[in-house]
Formats: structure tokens, C-alpha cells, sequence
């Protein structure tokens, strides 16, 4: 097959490696041409792409920036960004273009199928009416359908290929060539009836998670006040066998998914006269931990008759989660952000994560971030950072991931 893939991203590119490895030629389309140089050049900016797997596929991809280079595949992937806008509401303006320069090159028998996370009804609503702006029809003349990504950045023991890929098409025939389509490179695929079933279904996989997440971090700030330790109740709870599933709390959701698309689904809600307060509540809860975390810090300082202001800070970890060095929608960037807002000098280390530009900041080492440093504050838990060194060299250890809980270390960190 010649298979197409819209936005070489955390979710685009290794589907074009995977179906390059399942011996197929891809045409990789990205916007940006610093992307499409570097990808040419064999240099993966993707952490679950290195460059060797990148070269290894030799040929088998061609990227470029050029939409008309589609023409002459058999199916088309979109996996473009669908952000928020400033007032927290689906931006669709990346979709938007992707859909209308689909609709200049799209051909006769042609696939295309949406896997960028999205509310229920933009494959129907918003995404086919754009591509049918090329005079073809949708289920006659081309097929749709929607297939959400479950890429998980940094994890190994499930990957594309052994996770159950949900798939709806616009029609029985749709569904039946994208089925087919990703049989290519998924072992399992779970047909439902519809795009709308396939939407929602993504949406509630990151609620349910934004939801109980918000739960423990509540708990998290009540047991604060109440002088609880709440990491002993959460590995007390989860002894029981059944009816409970643990969440940790932490100091606040990273990534593109669990930010940004439980609100995908409150403004749809809003469509049809009702308000997902349970959702949009989940993720105030969520936002407001950064501060909660800031003001744990504060008083950590104050404890120790040291003000913010003039104290330096070093931020352990600022990628939004363990072992990759991906930063979007970060707690850690609000944490610094507020931190360097109060006068205080921060530092950050983080193997992943080379350079802040946003703050003006780079990465120090492991040692310079701990000399002199007044408190150091876990915000991320890599796996290849010794924190019970931490404990025991920083005067004062704010720990926001509950990893030196059984540490090694002589003295103890003050937790969440």
C-alpha cells in the first residue's frame, strides 16, 4: 500500500515508521519545514523514534510539506494538533487547514481517516464537509473515518502494535477499509458503529483519568490542612482487591491529552444545553495545583526563616512526565513561571530537557543545581536522577511525586 500521514508529531511519525516497517511507502506531510529537513536528514525529533529506526527505513519515507504529493496514495492519516484556544475552547484551525488542502488533491477510492482527538461530531460535522469541498462524497466516492491515537510518549510494554485500536467508520465500507488499513500494524482492532463512538470514546478514556486525578489531588490539598499523610492513605486504600483503582496525586496533568480534552467535551456538552460540571471541575482542580504546589513552597521556606524572594530554587524535573523529555502543558513551567514571579532565583536539572526558551532558562547539572541551592523541589521523577542523593545534600526537599518516600536517604523530604 502507499499510505499518506498529515503532521509527523508524537503520533504521526511512528505510525509512518510502523507502516514503513510493515513494508509499505509512506509520504510523510508536515507544515513545518524544520521538521521535514530534519526527518529528510534521518534525524528523528520524536523520543519514541530514534534516528537509527528512522534510517533503517531508508526510502520507504518520503517527507515533504507538499499536500498535491498525496495524490497518488491509497490512504491518508491525519494526525494534526487540536489545541485550546486562550478561552480553554477547541481550536480546530490546524484540522481546518489539513481538511481544505486534503480537498485539492483528494482522489477517487481514496482513505482518509482522523486520528487527531477531537469532540464528537467533527469527523461528520466539520472534517468531511472540507474534504468534500473537492466534489467527491463522502461513502461514495471516498471513504472516512476516525481512529484515535493511544500513544502513550516514553512507554515500551504497549506500543502501536499491541494496543487495541479503536476504529468508526462513516459507513459499513469505510469502516471496512480502515480496518484493513491498520490490521497492517495493530493486532487488535474494536470496530464501533460510528466516528461519534470512536470521538467520545477517547474523550472518556482522558476524563475518567482527569476526574480521578482531580479526586486525590483534592484529598491531596485536605490532607495538607489536616496534617494527613495522604500518600500512606492512597497505599492503604489500594490494598483492597476490588472497587478501587489508585491515582497519585502530583502537581498538576502535562501532555497534549489529559489538559486539553476533557474541555474538548464540557464545550461540546454546552451545544446541547447542558453543563459537564463534573468535568470542568475536575479540571479547574487540576489547574490550581501548580499554585497549591507554590504555596506548599512558601511555607517550606517559611519554616526555615527564609523568605521566596532572594531564595534559589531548584526545580528536579520539568518535562510533564517520567523518563521523556516532553514539556507540553507542563506543571513545572507554571511552578517556575510563578516562582520567578516572587523574586526567586530559579534552577532547573532535567536530563531530558535541554532548554526553557519560554523562561529564558537552560538546564543545569545534577551538581550545580544542588550547590547552593536553598530547597529543591521534585517536580518530576526520572528514573535515572538519584533523588535520595537529593535529600541528603539540599538543605531543605520538597517532594511533589512521593518518590522518596522509600529512599534510602538519611533524612526525610517534605511531601505533597
Amino acid at each position: 500500500m502507499k499510505i499518506g500521514v498529515v503532521g509527523l508529531g508524537y503520533v504521526g511519525l511512528p505510525l509512518a515508521v510502523a507502516f514503513c516497517d510493515a513494508g509499505h511507502e509512506v509520504t510523510g506531510v508536515d507544515t513545518d519545514p524544520r521538521v521535514v529537513e530534519a526527518l529528510s536528514a534521518g534525524h528523528s525529533h520524536v523520543e519514541d523514534v530514534p534516528d537509527e529506526s528512522l534510517q533503517a527505513i531508508g526510502s520507504s519515507l518520503r517527507v515533504t510539506t507538499r499536500y498535491a504529493d498525496l495524490a497518488k496514495v491509497d490512504a491518508i492519516i491525519v494526525a494534526v494538533p487540536t489545541p485550546l484556544t486562550r478561552n480553554r475552547e477547541p481550536d480546530l484551525q490546524p484540522l481546518i487547514a489539513s481538511g481544505t488542502a486534503l480537498a485539492g488533491v483528494l482522489q477517487q477510492g481514496q482513505l482518509v481517516v482522523l486520528e487527531s482527538t477531537t469532540y464528537p461530531g467533527t469527523t461528520r460535522d466539520r472534517f468531511v464537509p472540507l474534504l468534500e469541498e473537492s466534489g467527491l462524497a463522502a461513502g461514495r466516492d471516498f471513504h472516512a473515518a476516525f481512529s484515535p491515537e493511544r500513544i502513550d510518549p516514553g512507554r515500551t510494554d504497549f506500543t502501536l502494535r499491541n494496543t487495541p485500536k479503536v476504529v468508526g467508520g462513516l459507513t459499513d465500507e469505510c469502516l471496512r477499509q480502515a480496518v484493513s488499513l491498520y490490521r497492517e500494524v495493530c493486532d487488535e482492532i474494536v470496530e464501533v458503529s460510528t466516528p461519534e463512538a470512536a470521538e467520545l470514546t477517547k474523550l472518556l478514556e482522558n476524563v475518567f483519568r482527569s476526574v480521578n486525578i482531580a479526586l486525590v489531588n483534592e484529598l491531596a490539598i485536605l490532607c495538607d490542612r489536616m496534617g494527613i499523610d495522604i500518600w500512606e492513605v492512597t497505599d492503604a486504600a489500594a490494598t483492597k482487591p476490588y472497587g478501587f483503582m489508585r491515582f497519585e496525586p502530583g502537581p498538576g496533568m502535562g501532555g497534549h491529552c489529559l489538559p486539553v480534552d476533557p474541555f474538548y467535551l464540557s464545550w461540546r456538552a454546552r451545544e446541547f444545553d447542558m453543563t459537564a460540571e463534573f468535568i470542568e471541575l475536575a479540571g479547574k482542580v487540576n489547574q490550581n495545583m501548580p499554585y497549591h504546589c507554590v504555596a506548599k513552597i512558601e511555607r517550606v521556606l517559611n519554616d526555615a526563616a527564609k523568605p521566596v524572594r532572594g531564595s534559589r530554587i531548584a526545580v528536579i524535573g520539568v518535562s510533564y512526565k517520567a523518563g521523556v523529555g516532553d514539556i507540553r502543558e507542563s506543571p513545572a513551567l507554571k511552578i517556575l513561571g510563578v516562582l520567578a514571579g516572587l523574586g526567586a532565583d530559579v534552577v532547573y536539572h532535567d536530563p531530558h530537557v535541554p532548554d526553557l526558551n519560554e523562561l529564558g532558562l537552560a538546564a543545569a547539572s545534577y551538581d550545580d543545581a544542588l550547590d547552593g541551592a536553598d530547597l529543591a523541589v521534585i517536580v518530576t521523577a526520572h528514573p535515572e536522577v538519584d533523588h535520595d542523593v537529593i535529600v541528603d545534600r539540599a538543605p531543605l526537599v520538597l517532594d511533589l511525586r512521593g518518590i522518596t518516600r522509600r529512599g534510602s536517604a538519611d533524612r526525610s523530604a517534605v511531601l505533597l
